[in-house]
């Protein structure tokens, strides 16, 4: 959520950084606009309020004036009878203003940070760097490679809940559960997060708190006669486990890291990755969250990227670290780093983490604060990352491993958590 005091200080320049997010940001229909107009009208409703409170207080100590001398104060108790009754109307006015003032606000995305750069899309997207050997010649598609393997099974999926889901056999289910052992310990052991376990329901506050809601709620399941969903991402559960409290200083920075099945109805994706493993309405991942001071988040966000990318080196796979543009940023960040991998049969690279810092917006939305050195009561701010999303990472791992006998290599980082497996094969499909 966007500074309410800010909004009011200086909204100019809020709009005006706003408006690198798009023209829909600001139109005369969008959230930003509405927001702006309850704000005034509540202005205007408070300024009504103190002067009806001032007639009140005029006509309160008339009649106590007139009672006291002996005198008839009938009209001036009928009056007070009338401002009584406009006074619960105008609350109610109040109440309702704010209401839809809060609604407009929770819609209303994040501003961008000063540093993002400009543009509309992803074209303006500035590539930040190259990371590996992005292998040239022809790759099967990681489906045919997992399929010619016995490892990848899109059928059952089809048949067991619909499109858009797979099932892993054998070597493939176990490299699924080897990747988020791997990456749970790197990030736990190595990196300093505090590993959570986490449900996969969240409701609508928990929703709220980190942005998916409302905007979002068509990208969502729903459990059906409750008001909760499955989650798209750990980031829900785990940023909201300090929803409503007040942390303490020393407290700060907290870093967690947790494993979750993650759900999206992929709403707006029609036609879009339709085979293979890279769009599905299920798919793993090891997230990563801190809260930290606010005038810390950019140096949070660096960290926390650096250890995405520590993932992908160590399994030796090929990306580039893409700065995105406002036109491109999350509905939630104020500033995201994309890490996207090489795949191999489609001689691009694919987005396999997004790594976000969102200033006080989720914060605010959560209700989540500390006490600063000064004893001073503020908003922590949030950073998270994907580290990483496990199927893309298999994907990745499926078509820059493939060798031309059919076979698959397993980087030396995760022999270990493959009983020792050094190559997946054709003829023993383990």
């Amino acid at each position: 959520m966007i500074d309410r005091k800010a909004l009011r200080i200086d909204a100019a320049a809020m709009e005006l950084a706003l408006a690198k997010r798009g023209k829909a940001a600001i139109a005369d229909d969008s959230s930003w606009k509405k927001s702006l107009s309850l704000d005034e009208e509540q202005r205007q409703l408070k300024t009504e309020s103190e002067n009806l409170q001032a007639e009140r207080n005029r006509v309160s100590k008339l009649i106590g004036q007139k009672k006291s001398n002996g005198e008839d104060a009938s009209e001036e108790l009928k009056s007070m009878a009338e401002v009584a009754k406009h006074a619960k109307a105008l609350d109610l006015k109040a109440k309702e203003a704010e209401a839809a003032f809060q609604l407009a606000l929770l819609e209303t995305p994040n501003i961008p940070h000063s540093s993002v750069p400009e543009g509309m899309d992803e074209s303006a997207n500035q590539e930040i760097r190259l990371w590996g050997n992005p292998r040239q010649d022809e790759v099967p598609a990681h489906w045919d490679i997992g399929e010619n393997l016995g490892i990848l099974d899109f059928d059952a999926g089809t048949k067991l809940a619909g499109s858009r889901f797979s099932v892993l056999r054998g070597a493939g289910a176990r490299l699924e559960r080897a990747l988020m052992q791997f990456m749970l310990d790197k990030h736990a052991d190595v990196h300093g997060y505090e590993e959570v376990w986490v449900p996969a329901i969240a409701n609508r506050k928990t929703m709220t708190g980190t942005g998916q809601l409302p905007k979002f709620e068509d990208d969502l399941y729903r459990l059906e006669g409750e008001d909760a969903f499955l989650i798209p991402t750990a980031e829900v559960p785990v940023t909201n486990l300090y929803q409503d409290m007040i942390l303490e200083n020393h407290q700060l920075p907290i870093k967690h890291c947790a494993y979750t099945p993650c759900f999206r109805r992929e709403a707006g994706s029609a036609g879009r990755d339709t085979r293979g493993m890279i769009r599905q309405h299920q798919f793993d991942k090891v997230e990563l969250v801190q809260l930290v001071a606010p005038h810390l988040a950019l140096t949070a966000l660096d960290e926390l990227l650096s250890h995405a990318i520590a993932i992908l080196e160590s399994l030796e796979l090929p990306y580039r670290l893409v700065n995105l543009c406002a036109g491109d940023l999350g509905f939630s960040a104020e500033k995201t780093f994309d890490l996207e991998v090489w795949l191999p049969s489609q001689k691009t690279y694919r987005e396999i983490s997004s790594c976000s810092s969102f200033a006080q917006f989720q914060g605010r939305r959560a209700g989540i604060r500390y006490r600063d050195e000064n004893n001073k009561v503020q908003t922590v701010a949030t950073i998270n990352g994907s580290g990483l999303a496990i199927g893309r990472t298999l994907v990745a791992l499926l078509e820059n491993q493939w060798q031309e006998d059919g076979s698959v290599n397993i980087p030396e980082a995760l022999q270990p958590y493959m009983g020792g497996l050094s190559r997946i094969s054709p003829a023993k499909g383990i």
